[in-house]
């Protein structure tokens, strides 16, 4: 029989909004996990252009009161406003966020150290960032730790990079929320059919 435990964890994965702080993991059991699951994360030519930021207590408060007043002048109504506003509380009531970055300098060595691929690295350290987002989320599932990932970048990336002195080759990618789980996830999710997605050669 085919070992997949590791698959049948990442189905568990889902999308959860209503995060709460009562999570059973302390502050340096989050910050290992994260640093773990960015070491197991593979990265072209193993160049490891993952970054992240870990956001506990009024850091990542802080996070989300930048965040809304950045967008309040991007918002056209006092109602979308409104729930705009209820949207970002939800994310303050959270334990936490990860910043996720990727490393534009090391993309750029890249790019003049191998000149055939020249193209592909951008690409590539997207698919580096994408793989050590979903190994965290299903890390954090595994703990019973719920999260939701955002993307209000690259609207705050200059609040965030004063905010918390991030370096200026650091590109902000998204913003991955967990907290423990005290609501509903995203459901049942519709896949397409395998015979449209799917090839065996043999």
């Amino acid at each position: 029989m085919v070992n997949q435990k590791s698959i049948d964890i990442a189905k568990e994965r889902r999308t959860i909004y209503q995060l709460g702080k009562d999570i059973t993991l302390s502050h340096e059991e989050i910050s290992e996990l994260v640093q773990n699951a960015m070491i197991a994360s593979p990265t072209a030519f193993h160049s490891q252009t993952v970054r992240a930021v870990v956001l506990f207590g009024e850091h990542h408060v802080k996070l989300w009161d930048l965040t809304l007043e950045r967008l309040r002048p991007e918002v056209p109504t006092e109602e979308a406003m409104k729930a705009t506003s209820a949207k970002i509380a939800g994310f303050k009531a959270a334990a936490g966020t990860v910043l996720l970055f990727r490393d534009q300098a090391v993309v750029k060595q890249l790019e003049e150290q191998f000149t055939l691929y020249k193209d592909n690295f951008h690409d590539w350290a997207e698919q580096g960032l994408g793989g050590f987002q979903q190994l965290l989320w299903t890390a954090l599932r595994e703990n019973n730790i719920g999260a939701n990932l955002q993307h209000y970048n690259p609207l705050i990336d200059e609040q965030v990079a004063k905010e918390f002195a991030i370096p200026e080759n650091w590109d902000l990618r998204g913003q991955m929320v967990f907290g423990s789980i005290e609501g509903p996830d995203s459901g049942k999710k519709e896949f397409l059919p395998f015979e449209d997605t799917f090839k065996i050669f043999e």
